[in-house]
């Protein structure tokens, strides 16, 4: 008589990379990318002030944050090709070093063009570890939940607009912008230190965790070579930040121009972005359910719509209300790169591809900040300005509604091959 057989063995479950460990290291990103993200916010904060302590056009006060944006945009892709090697800890301690100095620094500017090269060289560059890089390296602790995690971690650099432009606004209006900048420095240095040691643990390293984190091929996932895929991300990630920089740069400027004052300004960026950490939760979700390019064009088209609805509102309370509309339709966008890149690029390449993709984007925050100021400049208004947003926004959206048709014709051509 025959035994009975035996059933087939069922393959074992791909371990999870995710532990209690892995939620308290985002928890500590996003508090070190809140501090460390200072420098995108404060300089926006202090540029009336500093236009009327130079003396300077408009186009020329944004300078040095458009200095400190490509500051922190080369120095993301520095830090992540050196966390891919070191760990996040050795280029995160040194650049909140250099950053705490630059604050200081430039308290002592003695004229605009020194300010400006001071921000880009410290501030920027010694804040970047703080942004993308940490973004990357959260992403390489979770699977199961990824796309809500690099979320969050992305929220950091939001929750930094949120908290840090009132506290900016009170110390310049109470003691100066050059003390103000002091107190950031110092402040800075004595916090982010300490809860930096927390991330001394390197990701695992096993073959096991690697075969949980790998990635997909650009070529079989997408239909084109890896340097073409990140390139066609990054003119994206530039198109869509010039937009975004319009109202989060001359946000406090513009309402001063309309008699509101700069106070008003500061609290409807804080509006803004504390919207946008609220988008960030709502987009996570949305990540984890439908992927990085699909959620990349709904970002993108809703910011369209809601960068279109400051042209016909500016009172006080409408522009309150399109700020924090503003906020809700632009928080899904960052992260979707940080997503599209794990999706489509292997792990181990994570540190650079993903700080690539997102520092990219801050060439397009420093280009539509400036760019936005010599529109103004040149025709009295931002309204001009804010045309010039909605335009790159939409070459934004036919780069992510090219990339992701393309993916799906993958995928269907796939299915068909293995039927």
């Amino acid at each position: 008589m025959r035994s009975p057989r035996k059933p087939a063995a069922v393959p074992p479950k791909k371990p999870s990379i995710e532990n209690s460990y892995s939620w308290i290291r985002l928890a500590v990103s996003i508090a070190l990318s809140t501090l460390g993200c200072v420098g995108m916010w404060s300089l926006v904060v202090a540029l009336p002030a500093v236009q009327a302590d130079f003396n300077a056009p408009r186009a020329a006060a944004a300078l040095p944050y458009t200095f400190a944006i490509v500051g922190f945009m080369v120095g993301g892709i520095m830090v992540g090709r050196l966390a891919d090697r070191f760990g996040i800890l050795p280029p995160l301690a040194g650049g909140t070093i250099l950053m705490s100095l630059g604050y200081v620094l430039t308290a002592f500017a003695p004229s605009l063009p020194m300010f400006a090269m001071i921000s880009g060289v410290t501030i920027g560059l010694g804040g970047a570890a703080s942004f993308a890089p940490l973004v990357a390296d959260v992403s390489l602790w979770f699977d199961r939940h990824r796309g809500l995690a690099i979320a969050l971690a992305t929220a950091g650099s939001s929750l930094a607009g949120v908290i840090w432009p009132p506290v900016v606004q009170h110390a310049i209006a109470a003691h100066g912008w050059r003390q103000a900048h002091i107190g950031i420095g110092l402040f800075c240095l004595v916090t982010m230190l300490p809860l930096s040691l927390v991330l001394l643990r390197r990701p695992v390293a096993d073959a096991a965790a690697r075969e949980a984190t790998k990635s997909g091929d650009t070529m079989q996932a997408i239909g084109l070579p890896p340097s073409v895929t990140q390139g066609l991300l990054a003119l994206a990630g530039i198109c869509c930040c010039v937009t975004m920089a319009m109202p989060q740069v001359h946000l406090v400027a513009y309402c001063g121009d309309l008699g509101y004052g700069s106070a008003r300004g500061a609290e409807m960026l804080a509006v803004m972005l504390g919207f946008g950490v609220a988008s960030r939760l709502i987009f996570g979700w949305v990540l984890n359910r439908i992927g990085g390019l699909p959620t990349l064009l709904l970002g993108s088209a809703m910011q369209a719509v809601a960068l279109a609805l400051y042209l016909p509102f500016n009172g006080l309370v409408s522009l309150y209300v399109v700020s924090a509309v503003f906020g809700l339709a632009q928080g899904g966008i960052v992260p979707s790169y940080a997503v599209i890149v794990r999706e489509l690029f292997p792990a181990q390449e994570a540190g650079f591809r993903v700080s690539l993709a997102i520092s990219v984007t801050l060439a397009g925050m420093a280009m539509g900040g400036w760019m936005a100021g010599a529109i103004y400049d040149w025709t009295g208004s931002y309204a001009s300005a804010l045309v010039n947003g909605i335009a790159w926004n939409i070459v934004n959206m036919a780069i992510a509604a090219w990339l992701l048709q393309r993916q799906r014709r993958h995928v269907v051509g796939a299915c068909v091959a293995l039927s």
